[in-house]
């Protein structure tokens, strides 16, 4: 007899999966989190844990060399890398975010090409959709895509782009037709090898230091014209479609940084004697922890609800609610995450303002999750307007 597990029931293989994950994480991420930060370097040593264990891109079906991980899989291996180091995390998730485009819009023959290198993890995927100028209002975006011949010629500036310069795909948002708004849009996949693609300098961040920020900057750069993903003029709707998906990716980091905030603020008040007894003794401080742990459950539950939309939309069932959900996980995730880690580092008093403790780089990690994929200001534009249709 099988069992149809409800959305809001983990099955046993996510619950094993979450465990070996956590494992991993314990063992060949954490102790290098504080140096990633500090240094401000790329996790290598998680990065080749992921790829032998293959948690780098669990989300690329199974017909191109991945694991086929679901959706909800994939929240649950990004949430135990971000419990561990927030900069690791962005490996399964920015991989997840640059393919998607492609799961949802690309040719066979793109996705033949493209999605195993991924897969195998010999190159990482990034997206590039921001600009200078063309932050939420994305679609005012200025990079441009020239037909001649068999090439599209790009031109432009991409900026915020996650794990720049060591991706070796990113897929690219540029416009094909000036006069037709977000629908002279289109999308394309550029190799870093690509002649005229070159750049900038890493940014200096607040947190997840250990995942580089920079521009792309496209100077004539010309690509074959069967990179484009989809048709022309397609690619905002395309844009739009993925982060319906990835937004939930960004919740599951929020879940995974707050769980390690909790965890260690937990263990440390245990420890902790003041007045001649543990602080935990203490009601007010307990007080503190039930909300912590209270927002950080209902805020994972939400995300689980989501995932499993997200799931089902990529199966080609109808997710009516998925933009919603989304957006509501990613929204609320992301500020349970910046009060959790707040109150981290409140709980462990002057020990929580200082780098010999985790908790003030989580609370600096948390801060971009409210950020990135969409301002929780946007979130909540696009819940308000999911309502009011």
């Amino acid at each position: 007899m099988s069992h149809d597990f409800p959305a809001f029931a983990l099955s046993p293989e996510h619950e094993a999966l979450r465990e070996s994950v956590r494992a991993l994480a314990e063992e060949k991420i954490a102790p290098y989190a504080a140096k990633v930060d500090e240094s401000s370097q790329f996790p290598q040593e998680a990065h080749d844990a992921l790829v032998k264990a293959d948690l780098h891109a669990v989300h690329i079906p199974e017909q191109y060399g991945g694991a086929g991980a679901d959706a909800i899989a994939t929240v649950i291996v990004i949430e135990e890398v971000a419990r561990a180091c927030a900069s690791s995390s962005l490996i399964p998730a920015v991989n997840k975010l640059g393919t998607v485009p492609l799961l949802l819009s690309a040719s066979e023959e793109l996705k033949q090409k493209f999605l195993p290198p991924v897969a195998s993890g010999v190159a990482m995927f990034s997206y590039a959709l921001s600009e200078p100028e063309a932050g939420s209002d994305a679609a005012a975006m200025k990079t441009k895509a020239v037909r001649d011949g068999d090439s599209y010629v790009l031109n432009g500036t991409k900026r915020w782009i996650t794990n720049a310069g060591i991706s070796r795909f990113y897929t690219v948002m540029a416009v094909t037709a000036p006069s037709a708004g977000p629908n002279g849009i289109s999308a394309f996949v550029v190799d870093s090898g690509d002649e005229g693609l070159s750049f900038g300098a890493p940014e200096h961040k607040l947190g997840i230091k250990g995942s580089p920020t920079r521009e792309l900057y496209f100077d004539d750069c010309v690509i074959p014209a069967d990179r484009i993903i989809g048709e022309e003029g397609t690619g905002f709707k395309t844009a739009l479609a993925t982060l319906d998906h990835t937004r939930i990716t960004i919740a599951a980091q929020a879940l995974g940084i707050a769980q390690g905030a909790l965890d260690y603020a937990a263990g440390y008040v245990k420890e902790r004697k003041q007045f001649g007894q543990a602080i935990a003794e203490f009601q007010g401080i307990q007080f503190m922890l039930a909300d912590m742990a209270m927002k950080l459950e209902a805020a994972r539950q939400l995300t689980y609800a989501a995932a499993a939309r997200s799931e089902r939309a990529m199966q080609g069932d109808r997710a009516p609610d998925l933009t919603f959900m989304s957006s509501a996980c990613k929204c609320f995730a992301s500020d349970v995450a910046m009060d959790v880690t707040t109150d981290a580092v409140q709980l462990l008093g002057g020990y929580g303002y200082v780098s010999d403790y985790p908790v003030e780089r989580m609370m600096r990690d948390a801060k971009i999750t409210q950020i990135y994929e969409g301002t929780n200001q946007i979130q909540r534009m696009v819940m308000a307007r999911q309502l009011l249709k």
